[in-house]
C-alpha cells in the first residue's frame, strides 16, 4: 500500500534532519531480516545511533533534494548507494563501537529453498538420528553414510553448500531433518560515510596495530634501500651512523696507541671478559658458588664433632 501523501512529507523531513544532524552513517543490508530483529537492533542502539529504512526511490529523491539545497554537500554520495534492500544507521559516535553492536545482533536461521548462501556449509560426519529408511536424501547429494546402531552414520564431513549458490530444495531438506540452522542474518555493513567520505565498510579492520606494522615495514624497506644506493635519507642515518662507529671502533681496537672514551669498554671486555660476566650475576653462579661454601662450612662441622662410643664408653675404657 503506497505512502499518503502526509506520511511522505513526514519521512523526507526526518531524513532531512538526520541528515543535517549526523555526520556518519552506515549503509546496511537488511536482506532476512525480520520486524522483530529490527526492533531489538534499534533497542542496542537507542541513544547511540538512529536507524532508518524506507523505499529506495524515496531516499534517493530526499537525498537529491538536500543536496540541491544544500550545494556543494558531499551528501549526495548516499545517493548512489541506495540500491538493493538497504537502510541508514546515523551516529556522531564512534564507529567502531556502532559496528560491534550491530554485529552482534544476529540470528540463526535455516537455510531457505532458492535463497542465495551466505557462507558454505560443512556437515560433519557421525550419526544422524535419522533410520535407515532415509537414506535416499543422502544418496540424492551423494553422501556417502553406512548403518549404525539402528540409524543412519555419515563416513565423511561433507561440503554441502558453496557461498555464493542457491540452496536447492534437497539441501534443504536434509539441514531440516538434521536440525541444522547453518546462515546468520542480520545488519549487513556495506559502506561507510564519514565527514564526506565514502568507503568500503571493510576499511574498519585498519586498527592501528594494522597501521603501526605497515608504517614499520615501509620504513625498513626505505632504509635498507638507502643503505644500498648510499643515499642517506631520515630512515637511513640512524644505521649509518652506527655503521660508521662501527667502523671507527674497529681501527681504534686494532690501534695500539690510540682510544676514546666511547671505546674504551670495548677494550676493557676484549682483554677481561670474565669480568663482565661477574658483573652480570653469570646467570646464577654467585649462587652456586655460595652452596658449595656452605657444603664446605658442612663438612668442616662434621669433621670436629668428637667420636662417641657405642656402648657409651670413653677413652679410659667401660664396664665392659
Amino acid at each position: 500500500m503506497p505512502l499518503s501523501a502526509e506520511r511522505k512529507e513526514e519521512y523526507f523531513s526526518n531524513l532531512k534532519q538526520l541528515l543535517t544532524d549526523y555526520s556518519k552513517c552506515f549503509v546496511v543490508e537488511v536482506d532476512n531480516v525480520g520486524s522483530h530483529q529490527l526492533q531489538l537492533t534499534r533497542k542496542a542502539l537507542r541513544g547511540k545511533a538512529e536507524v532508518l529504512m524506507g523505499k529506495n526511490t524515496m531516499m534517493r529523491k530526499c537525498i537529491r533534494e538536500f543536496a540541491e539545497e544544500n550545494e556543494g554537500n558531499p551528501i549526495a554520495q548516499l545517493e548512489e548507494v541506495c540500491r538493493g534492500n538497504v537502510g541508514f544507521v546515523f551516529t556522531n559516535g564512534d564507529l567502531g563501537d556502532i559496528r560491534e553492536t550491530l554485529e552482534s545482533n544476529v540470528r540463526p536461521a535455516p537455510a531457505r529453498v532458492g535463497g542465495i548462501a551466505p557462507s558454505d556449509v560443512m556437515i560433519l560426519k557421525g550419526p544422524t538420528g535419522c533410520d535407515p529408511g532415509q537414506t535416499n536424501f543422502f544418496q540424492t547429494l551423494q553422501i556417502s553414510t553406512k548403518i549404525s546402531r539402528g540409524q543412519i552414520e555419515m563416513t565423511n564431513d561433507t561440503h554441502l553448500i558453496t557461498a555464493g549458490d542457491k540452496v536447492t530444495a534437497s539441501q534443504a531438506a536434509i539441514l531440516q531433518k538434521l536440525g541444522i540452522e547453518p546462515f546468520t542474518y542480520g545488519l549487513n555493513l556495506k559502506s561507510v560515510y564519514d565527514n564526506g567520505s565514502l568507503f568500503d565498510a571493510k576499511v574498519l579492520d585498519i586498527t592501528d596495530d594494522v597501521l603501526a606494522a605497515k608504517f614499520s615495514s615501509a620504513l625498513s624497506m626505505v632504509a635498507s634501500m638507502s643503505l644500498a644506493l648510499g643515499y642517506p635519507t631520515q630512515a637511513s642515518v640512524p644505521h649509518s651512523i652506527a655503521n660508521a662507529f662501527k667502523a671507527v671502533l674497529a681501527i681504534t681496537l686494532g690501534c695500539d696507541n690510540y682510544t676514546f672514551d666511547k671505546a674504551d669498554v670495548y677494550a676493557a671486555y676484549l682483554a677481561d671478559p670474565s669480568k663482565f660476566a661477574a658483573a652480570s650475576g653469570g646467570g646464577g653462579g654467585g649462587g652456586a658458588e655460595e652452596a658449595a661454601a656452605e657444603e664446605e662450612e658442612e663438612e668442616e662441622e662434621e669433621q670436629e664433632a668428637p667420636a662417641v662410643d657405642m656402648f657409651g664408653g670413653d677413652d679410659a675404657g667401660g664396664d665392659y
